[in-house]
């Protein structure tokens, strides 16, 4: 990595795109424009405490991934989560409480994290934590949900609580989605995608991308479907194999120059669109942002990892905080010996490089 790459101004330049960006997709919306109007402002605050807090030794990323649950009512085919068994059918246990989650997020915003991103599992299981976030008036929170559980109350909270984004997983069309989600699972979200605009409430869409659906989801075709249904965001995220059997379908190098192509081809049809990737251009990120770099991930017990689709952790929330989990061994090992800047095949370069994570997380030298 270049010596004169600035991190700090390279993740301040991002946020502010994606505050601008978001500004500009609801202009439309006097409410929403008014939240993002004191959110952009609190943006601001947030990227000087970080540049603080980097001056005295300490690296706060923008972005923060909250598995708030380890339950969930669908079984999707080739889901990292359960085959990593963050996600289970049992009764879950041990999981972090609405209160201490509401201290975490409290820590966060303390630090300078603008976004946190509540996963799960299906996330909208756990009210009581979205309720918590809903406080947080100076944080965005997107919602990756199934959409499966959106009704009247769900639509209520959200019109109140402008920092809570939903943004719903689809795979394409009915026939791709329905394939790896379950029958029904695409008309329901389709009917979810319509009460949200129905509601005027900004919403997104989380879009898996394999070697089999790229052509597809990158359509002007599809994203036509999507924004004529009040869609303002679309987060293309790239599969992660999690067996060797499907591995081809993980996106390789061109699959990716396809991939950032075509965002940049939907960006100009459709400008009121915000549309982002994970892990995004990680050559122009000078490596993968995880690991505390860009973000980082607190499972729903409390264990800090360096990304969801990297289940490794050696500190856990509840013993050391947020500030606590930003110095964890293991984190300052992976952004230090040079591990996220390697080659790999699928969206998770810690999940191609997962011996090394485990040799570092034993204690081992690389």
């Amino acid at each position: 990595m270049s010596q004169s790459f600035n991190l700090q101004e390279h993740i301040a330049k991002g946020v502010e795109k994606i505050v601008a960006d978001t500004l500009k997709a609801t202009l439309r919306d006097p409410r929403e424009s008014a939240f993002m109007v004191k959110f952009a402002a609190a943006a601001n605050r947030a990227t000087r405490r970080r540049l603080e807090l980097e001056e005295e030794g300490l690296h706060v990323p923008s972005f923060l991934i909250a598995s708030i649950t380890s339950a969930c009512n669908l079984h999707c085919a080739g889901c990292y989560s359960r085959c990593n068994e963050a996600t289970v059918d049992s009764e879950p246990v041990k999981q972090l409480s609405a209160g201490e989650w509401a201290g975490i997020f409290k820590e966060a915003e303390s630090l300078g994290v603008s976004f946190i991103m509540l996963a799960g599992g299906e996330p909208l299981l756990r009210w009581d934590v979205i309720e918590a976030a809903c406080q947080m008036k100076n944080l965005l929170f997107p919602i990756i949900t199934n959409g499966t559980y959106m009704d009247d109350t769900t639509f209520a909270q959200l019109d109140k609580c402008r920092n809570l984004i939903p943004v719903l997983s689809i795979e394409g069309g009915r026939e791709i989605t329905d394939a790896r989600r379950g029958e029904g699972v695409y008309d329901k979200l389709i009917a979810a995608m319509d009460r949200l605009h129905e509601h005027s409430l900004l919403f997104g869409a989380s879009i898996t991308v394999t070697t089999e659906n790229i052509r597809e989801v990158t359509s002007p075709e599809f994203m036509e479907k999507l924004v004529s249904r009040g869609c303002k965001l679309a987060i293309f995220i790239e599969f992660v194999p999690v067996t060797e059997e499907a591995r081809h379908l993980a996106p390789a190098d061109p699959e990716r120059e396809y991939l950032l192509a075509a965002m940049e081809k939907l960006r100009q049809a459709f400008p009121e669109l915000i549309v982002l990737a994970f892990p995004g251009d990680e050559k122009a990120d000078g490596g993968c942002m995880a690991a505390g770099r860009g973000f980082f991930h607190i499972n729903s017990h409390g264990g800090a990892e360096p990304c969801p689709f990297s289940p490794y952790s050696d500190v856990n929330v509840r013993d050391l905080g947020v500030r606590g989990a930003l110095q964890s061994p293991l984190f300052m090992a992976l952004r230090e010996g040079g591990v996220l800047d390697n080659d790999h095949v699928g969206g998770c370069v810690l999940y191609e490089q997962r011996e090394r994570v485990e040799a570092l997380l034993a204690g081992k030298a690389l």
